[in-house]
């Protein structure tokens, strides 16, 4: 659930400022904040905030700035730090917006017990501690533009909430998409995501004129391709393909690594993987090919 404080401009912020409490999930959010193309800095004193948005202004230009704040000054509260550094930027011309994520106690003992982490505020007992910064982070919380209560959040939900919100402001980083084809007899690749078995085609290898050659030759490559089943299959794949990788990519997922795989991996796996390779292509997706098997023996 998010709360917006109401007295707060909905003008586009310059600056986000990420706090709250600890096991909440600001470091989680702080990696898809990455993910979208922010400059995170994490763990920032709340006193070097100022200084960091003056020199870091001329690369805000083409990259919004995230900082993430967790530790705090025992000499000043957090809300008058954090206030401290909000009218200087506004004074300086920039808009920041104050980040507040939290979750109910029991969630936090939880994702604390899970983890086998000390928790920052120390203390006997870990919900002495919670309760401890807590206090320590109340008026903070009351001030601040945005409340993100992760209580009922996995990780993946908390990542679409924050690029629904966020993800307008930086461009998210593409998906690495690559092909590769491998011979089965070889092992699978170690990296691959998707794997496609195309033994079930005519192998080129009992052809004494293919047997030398590999799937990249224009003569082994149409007697793959040119197939009824291989059409069929190519057809079958791409629109898996399509419909996959857009998923793939709002998970979160870096690099995508499909893998096709015939015995030897030089003739009918290096053909389709081209051909697929292609197609994809031409539907717009980038695409890099490797033929890991080809050249052996």
């Amino acid at each position: 659930m998010d709360q917006r404080t109401p007295h707060r401009s909905e003008q586009k912020p310059g600056i986000l400022l990420l706090t709250g409490m600890s096991g909440a999930g600001r470091g989680s959010m702080a990696r898809v904040l990455e993910d979208l193309s922010y400059r995170v800095i994490d763990n920032l004193p709340p006193a070097m905030i100022l200084e960091v948005a003056s020199t870091d202004q001329r690369l805000r230009q083409t990259a919004p700035l995230a900082l993430v704040i967790r530790s705090w000054d025992p000499s000043v509260s957090p809300e008058e730090a954090i206030g401290r550094a909000v009218d200087g930027l506004k004074e300086s011309g920039i808009n920041p917006a104050v980040v507040f994520l939290d979750a109910v106690d029991q969630v936090l003992i939880r994702r604390y017990e899970e983890t086998r982490r000390p928790h920052p505020q120390g203390g006997e007992t870990l919900p002495a501690a919670i309760s401890s910064e807590r206090r320590l982070l109340s008026g903070l919380r009351s001030a601040s533009d945005l409340i993100i209560d992760t209580s009922d959040f996995n990780i993946h939900q908390l990542r679409e909430r924050v690029v629904a919100r966020f993800g307008g402001e930086g461009k998210a980083r593409p998906m690495h998409i690559s092909m590769v084809s491998f011979g089965f007899k070889n092992g699978l690749p170690r990296d691959a995501d998707v794997v496609f078995d195309v033994r079930f085609l005519p192998n080129p290898h009992w052809d004494p004129d293919l047997r030398p050659r590999t799937g990249t030759d224009p003569e082994v490559a149409a007697f793959v391709l040119e197939n009824p089943d291989t059409q069929g299959f190519l057809d079958r794949v791409l629109e898996l393909l399509l419909f996959l990788a857009p998923r793939y990519r709002a998970e979160g997922k870096a690099y995508l690594t499909i893998a096709v795989g015939c015995t030897g991996g030089r003739h009918r796996s290096v053909a389709v993987a081209g051909e697929l390779s292609r197609r994809l292509a031409a539907r717009g997706v980038e695409i890099s090919v490797f033929h890991r098997d080809a050249g052996s023996g």
